[in-house]
């Protein structure tokens, strides 16, 4: 069964009576209603093309949450092979919200690492909804340390609404556990790529994010905080969350503009959630592409590269 954001019940509907239209005619097979299906599949593919040409800040984030949007199990799944996990952080416990090993990417052995939301209830609740915890970090920083040992490049995959708050994970350290990640994603000499697959919320997504590139899907957002947070901080009305989407710039469009990201992948028509082979193909060739930039940069230049991406940011978004 789709489900369908808000701003899509228009599109619903004409989906629907096409549908329904098809149910009656396989319990009755006199009924001849291909055609009037077919041209309600037309309006209906015009009016998804409409809907996703200039989406609002606010809409993009309901489509980067999605539920039926590919998330890194999937993306792992579909582009690397002999993915091998690497569990726990060697303290505390392993934190499912994250995961992580050793894998293939184009017969080409490297790092991977990523937050996982997951697809359905129970495994929602088993991934804490791809808030990691600090177990979750500490983990992250244990791949790349490995990484930076064997020369693997690091590939990771953000998608998170931000770090867990709950009382544990301050109590075990989370703002130590986030900091030393972003830490060491400046520290290991290898290539580090880093694409935004939804959600990119807080120092929970800058801890994986802190790369030699950073990409982001098309209709994924990426933020200082959420709009509904924003909102609530700034107005006191957590309503007001489509102005909050508007001042955070946290498009990927707003982003690149901005410098703080350095390429934007294209989703197929409705959003990577309707296509997801498509769009987890286009993740793959753009790691691809990027990896290949980063390949002849010696251990000292792809840190100072980094370093010095980061630390001209802010400088580029005020001439902006």
């Amino acid at each position: 069964m789709t489900h369908y954001l808000d701003f899509e019940k228009p599109l619903a509907e004409i989906e629907g009576k096409a549908e329904e239209l098809r149910t009656m005619a396989r319990t009755n097979e006199d009924m001849d209603i291909e055609a009037e299906a077919k041209a309600l599949d037309t309006k209906a593919d015009a009016m998804l093309i409409d809907l996703y040409k200039k989406l609002t800040p606010w809409r993009k984030c309901q489509v980067a949450r999605h539920p039926e949007r590919p998330h890194c199990k999937n993306y792992i799944d579909a582009l690397f092979t002999e993915y091998t996990p690497l569990a726990g952080d060697r303290n505390f416990a392993d934190d499912h919200a994250v995961m992580g090993g050793i894998a293939r990417f184009h017969d080409k052995p490297v790092v991977v690492i990523g937050h996982e939301k997951g697809n359905d209830t129970q495994s929602r609740i088993t991934h804490n909804f791809g808030m990691a915890r600090p177990e979750g970090y500490r983990k992250a920083i244990r791949l790349m340390d490995l990484a930076d040992r064997f020369r693997l490049p690091v590939i990771t995959l953000v998608d998170t609404p931000g770090a867990y708050p709950g009382k544990g994970a301050e109590e075990r350290g989370q703002s130590e556990a986030i900091a030393r990640s972003t830490e060491k994603c400046l520290q290991i000499g290898v290539p580090l790529i880093s694409v935004v697959i939804g959600e990119g919320g807080s120092g929970g997504a800058v801890a994986f994010a802190t790369a030699n590139r950073v990409a982001m899907l098309e209709h994924s957002v990426y933020s200082v905080i959420s709009p509904e947070g924003c909102a609530s901080i700034l107005w006191k009305d957590a309503e007001k969350m489509r102005e909050a989407a508007e001042a955070l710039r946290l498009t990927a469009q707003d982003l690149h503009s901005l410098g703080v990201i350095d390429r934007i992948i294209p989703e197929p028509s409705g959003g990577a959630h309707r296509h997801a082979k498509q769009a987890i193909a286009e993740v793959g060739k753009t790691i691809q592409a990027l990896l290949a930039g980063l390949s002849d940069k010696s251990p000292e230049a792809l840190i100072r590269d980094r370093r010095k991406k980061f630390m001209s940011m802010g400088k580029r978004g005020l001439e902006i």
